[in-house]
C-alpha cells in the first residue's frame, strides 16, 4: 500500500491521533523523550513506543503514562542485512496492525527503517528527529573503501526513508548542510532546526560546584570517538602536576565499531588516571558532585544531551570546537572549546580552571542561564508539536528566536 492510497497525516482538527515513537535503545524513551511523550499525551494523543531491548523499569514507566510499548528486532550498530530486513519487516507488520497517524523515529536505524516501512504502509505523517548523523558521516583522512561504501549505502537508505517527509528536525547547522549537500531529502524546506532535545530545568536543578577537590566528569558511551582516550591522557598530564585533581568517567560499553573495551578501562583505573563509576539511570548526583563537565567528543554529535544536563546543573563546560558541541558553549562565558583529538589542548583547558578556581562557579552560573534561555525542554517540545501539527498552541514563537551559542540565530526552518 503506497502513501498515495491512504493519507493518514497527523492533523489536530481530526481529534485524537496515534503517534509511534521509534528508538534504537529502550532506555532513551524515558531518559531523553519523557517530556515529549508527556506533551503528546497532554495534547490528547495516543502514544505507542517501539524499541528493541527489554527494559522493565522503562516499560513500567511507560505503562504508568498510558504508553504501549512494542519490542522490535533491531541490531543497533550492526551491518547484517538479514537482521536489517527483519527490522523493516517487523515495522511494516506493526504499522499495518497499529495504523498510526504519524511516526517519529530518532537515530539512524529507526529513521531509515521506520521511514521506509511507513512509506510501504501508507503512513503519510512521517516526522524524523535527526539527533546527530553519527560517526558514519564523519569523514576521516585515510578512511577505508569499505567505510566509504557503507556511507554511500547509508545515503541511499536515508533518501528512501526521508522522501516525502513532512518534517525533518535537526540540531545543528552542520547536519542541515550535510542533509542538503548529500540530498538526503527531496525537499529541503521540510528540514527544521531545533535547539537539541532540550533539558528539564526542574529535574536538573542548579547547585554550587565543589572546588576542593576539583572533579572533572565525562559522561558518554564508551567510544573512542567521544574523546575518552584524550580525556585519560589529559588526566595523566594534569595529575602529574596536581595529583589531588579527580577525573571521573561514567558510561556504558557499546557494540559500536569504535567502542572501548572493559579491559582498557580497567587498565586506566589501575594506573590511577581516572575513576570509572559504571553506569547510572540518574546522573544528577554525579553532576552535583563534579566541578566541571568535560566532553572532548569528535563523534558527529547533534547537541549532546549530557552537556545540556550539566549546564542545567550549573556546571562549566569543556568540549570540542565541532558542530553540536560548540553550540552549547560561549567561550570564556560558560566554558572552553578545545581542538578535537588534542589531549594537550584539553589538559591546558582543565588546568585553566585549576589556576583560576573562581571561574568554575562563574561559568557554571552562566551555563545555567544559557540553559534557561535556549534549551528549556518545554520550549523545544512546543516547537516540535507545533511543526508536526499536533498542537494548536502557537506558543513556539519564542523558540523560533533561538540564538545558538557564539553565533547568529538560525531560523526554525532553514
Amino acid at each position: 500500500m503506497s502513501a498515495s492510497t491512504q493519507d493518514r497525516s497527523a492533523d489536530p482538527t481530526k481529534g485524537r491521533q496515534k503517534i509511534v515513537l521509534i528508538a534504537s535503545l529502550t532506555s532513551s524513551l524515558t531518559n531523553f523523550r519523557l517530556e515529549l511523550i508527556k506533551e503528546l499525551i497532554k495534547a490528547g494523543h495516543e502514544v505507542v513506543a517501539m524499541a528493541p531491548d527489554h527494559d522493565p523499569p522503562v516499560e513500567r514507566d511507560l505503562r504508568t503514562l498510558g504508553v504501549r510499548f512494542i519490542r522490535i528486532p533491531m541490531s543497533r550498530a550492526g551491518v547484517n542485512p538479514i537482521k536489517d530486513v527483519a527490522t523493516l519487516a517487523a515495522l511494516v507488520w506493526h504499522f499495518l496492525r497499529e495504523r498510526p497517524s504519524a511516526i517519529l523515529p530518532y537515530t539512524m536505524k529507526p529513521i531509515i527503517y521506520g521511514g521506509i516501512a511507513a512509506r510501504l504502509s501508507g503512513i503519510s505523517g512521517r516526522y524524523f528527529l535527526v539527533t546527530g548523523l553519527g560517526h558514519m558521516f564523519a569523514v576521516d583522512e585515510g578512511e577505508t573503501a569499505f567505510r566509504r561504501t557503507l556511507r554511500a549505502m547509508c545515503v541511499g537508505l536515508y533518501r528512501l526513508a526521508l522522501k516525502g517527509a513532512h518534517c525533518v528536525f535537526v540540531y545543528n547547522e552542520a547536519d542541515f548542510n550535510d542533509i542538503e549537500a548529500r540530498r538526503l531529502t527531496d525537499n529541503i524546506s521540510v528540514v527544521s532546526m531545533v535547539p537539541g532535545s532540550g533539558v528539564d530545568l526542574q529535574h536538573y536543578g542548579a547547585s554550587e560546584p565543589p572546588l576542593s577537590p576539583p572533579v572533572f566528569l565525562l559522561v558518554a558511551r564508551l567510544l573512542h570517538d567521544k574523546g575518552i582516550a584524550e580525556f585519560v591522557e589529559a588526566a595523566r598530564v594534569v595529575r602529574a602536576r596536581q595529583p589531588g585533581t579527580q577525573f571521573q568517567l561514567i558510561g556504558h560499553f557499546d557494540p559500536n565499531p569504535t567502542a572501548i573495551s572493559s579491559a582498557q578501562v580497567s587498565q586506566w583505573v589501575a594506573e590511577g588516571a581516572v575513576q570509572y563509576l559504571g553506569t547510572t539511570r540518574d546522573i544528577r548526583l554525579y553532576l552535583k558532585n563534579c566541578s566541571v563537565f568535560v566532553l572532548p567528543s569528535y563523534y558527529r554529535e547533534g547537541i549532546p544531551r549530557s552537556i545540556l544536563e550539566a549546564m542545567a546543573t550549573g556546571r562549566a563546560i569543556i568540549t570540542t570546537d565541532l558542530p553540536g558541541c560548540r553550540d552549547t558553549v560561549e567561550p570564556g562565558i560558560n566554558g572552553v572549546l578545545v581542538r578535537p583529538r588534542d589531549s594537550a589542548d584539553l589538559a591546558g583547558a582543565i588546568e585553566s580552571f585549576l589556576t583560576a578556581p573562581d571561574t568554575i562557579t562563574a561559568m557554571g552560573n552562566a551555563s545555567r542561564r544559557i540553559a534557561e534561555k535556549r534549551f528549556d525542554v518545554r520550549l523545544v517540545n512546543r516547537l516540535l508539536l507545533s511543526r508536526m501539527n499536533l498542537d494548536n498552541c502557537a506558543a513556539s514563537a519564542s523558540v523560533h528566536q533561538h540564538q545558538p551559542a557564539g553565533g547568529a540565530a538560525p531560523q526554525a526552518t532553514k
